[in-house]
Order: C-alpha cells, then sequence, then structure tokens
C-alpha cells in the first residue's frame, strides 16, 4: 500500500495536524481491517464510495463515506471492502469543540456521519468528492469545508484547555496536574469539565495517551535493547505497569504489537484477510 502524510497550510494548522492517504493501487479487491490507536486526536476519514466500503467490525455496521471519530481510548476494529484509496484527517484535539462545535465527549469511542454535524450550507461536500479528480481536490475540498465550519464556532476554541493541551503533550504526557492547575487557577473538578468538554476525556487519560504514544514510538523506531528501556524512559513505574498500559490502548502486548502487526498507516495498523 501507498502512504503519504500531507502537511496542511498555515490557516489550517490551528484545526489539523496532518492530512494522510492510503491507496492500494492493485486491481485486485481485499478486505483490510484497520485498527486504530489512541493518539489524543479525533479524525475524519473518506473513502471514495464506487472503490470500497468501511464497515465496523463488532456489528457490521456500514459507515458513511465520510465520517467523523472522537478521540479512541480501547481498541476497536474497521473493516475495508473493495479498493483502498482512502483520505484520513488527523483534526487537533480540540477540533470537535472549536470546528463542529459539538461536545467532544459525545463522541469518544465513536463515529458519526459528517453530514449529521455540518452546516447545512456545508452538506455538499459529499456530492463534491464524488466529482473530484483526484486526491489533492479532494483535500482541498475537505479543507475548505473545515475552514468554513470554524468560521461558524469562534467562541468554541478553549484557549485555557488549548494551553494544558501543550504543556501535556511538550512534557510527553509527563507533567505535574498539581502545578498545571495552580497555574491555569483551575479546580481539579474544572479542570477535567473542560477537558472532557473540549477533548472528549479527561486530561490524566490525555496524558496517559501522550505518554504511550511516545513508547510507542519508541518501540517503532527499534530505539531499545530491552523493553524496560521504554518503560523506565517514558515515565512508566516499571516494564510491568508499561506492559499493562500498551496492551489497554493495543489490545497486545509490546512485544506481540512489534512482531505480528503492520502498521500500514500512522496510528492504523492494518492486515489483509484476503
Amino acid at each position: 500500500m501507498n502512504y503519504r502524510i500531507i502537511l496542511p497550510p498555515e490557516n489550517l494548522k490551528p484545526f489539523v495536524r496532518y492530512f494522510w492517504v492510503l491507496e492500494n493501487n492493485g486491481a485486485t479487491d481485499s478486505t483490510v481491517t484497520f485498527s486504530p490507536l489512541a493518539d489524543g486526536c479525533p479524525g475524519i476519514m473518506y473513502q471514495q464510495p464506487d472503490k470500497g466500503t468501511f464497515f465496523l467490525e463488532e456489528d457490521n455496521k456500514k459507515l458513511a463515506s465520510i465520517f467523523l471519530y472522537g478521540q479512541t481510548i480501547q481498541p476497536a476494529k474497521m473493516v475495508l471492502t473493495g479498493k483502498v484509496s482512502t483520505v484520513g484527517i488527523c483534526l487537533q484535539p480540540h477540533a470537535l469543540q472549536s470546528v463542529f462545535g459539538i461536545d467532544a465527549h459525545e463522541l469518544t469511542g465513536s463515529c458519526v456521519d459528517l453530514g449529521l454535524v455540518q452546516h447545512k450550507k456545508e452538506k455538499v461536500l459529499q456530492d463534491e468528492l464524488l466529482t473530484a479528480t483526484g486526491i489533492e481536490e479532494q483535500i482541498n475540498l475537505i479543507s475548505a469545508s473545515l475552514l468554513k465550519a470554524a468560521e461558524q464556532h469562534p467562541e468554541k476554541r478553549d484557549s485555557i484547555t488549548c494551553f494544558a493541551i501543550s504543556e501535556i503533550a511538550r512534557g510527553k504526557g509527563e507533567v505535574s496536574f498539581a502545578e498545571l492547575q495552580k497555574q491555569l487557577q483551575l479546580s481539579e473538578r474544572t479542570l477535567e469539565r473542560r477537558f472532557k468538554q473540549s477533548i472528549g476525556i479527561s486530561a490524566k487519560l490525555f496524558s496517559r495517551i501522550c505518554r504511550f504514544q511516545e513508547s510507542l514510538n519508541q518501540l517503532r523506531k527499534n530505539n531499545y535493547d530491552k523493553l524496560s528501556d521504554i518503560a523506565y524512559e517514558n515515565g512508566y513505574a516499571d516494564q510491568s505497569h508499561f506492559i499493562r498500559s500498551f496492551k489497554e490502548f493495543t489490545g497486545v502486548s509490546p512485544f506481540d504489537y512489534h512482531k505480528q502487526l503492520k502498521e500500514v498507516a500512522e496510528n492504523f495498523p492494518a492486515h489483509n484477510k484476503e
């Protein structure tokens, strides 16, 4: 499969971390299972409907050709049948609220047809995508739609929560919440409430996901001699705590993840069934 990352233009960076494209240019249809991993970000996925269809494996529910998903907090599986021609958008952690004006916790662990949360003036996007001549045009259409959506909710961006996100991310999940709350002049309860509304999960879970992602990156790069090296370098109490946390977010041990799973897109391990 051909995978590439495309960085957003400057005016979209407050809302989009990156776009990603995954294509299988082979002539044979296949069935591919994707297992999205917790990365602290919501997102959007678009699959050309004339080439393939996404289903949720658990209940075989057919997904819309373009859908919005919230925070991933535990292992989940999506099945794509047909040819892979997928555009993904990794949104900034706060984008569900700041772009779409919705409480982020409503989509935590789930997804929805993008058309159901769009402003009525933006529902032409799906029709425009069908007639797009290529991936670049699809990305340009989605980008324009996101900018227009964000303009509808200028008051929804929570600058205090955005600052807290940047501090937690900068510390790679290692942060003193007592000091952060003091700096922000917020109680623990207020910080957690604002995180839930803006991000979809608690601040402490967000920090754990940041730590998991740092350990996952180290595992991807083979930048370790022993698993205990990853554990200690990423602030876990010991190797067993690291393994337990890793299995919580992936469903498998670090050893099995490294040995068995193929990550065809960042934070989207996949395997072909046929």
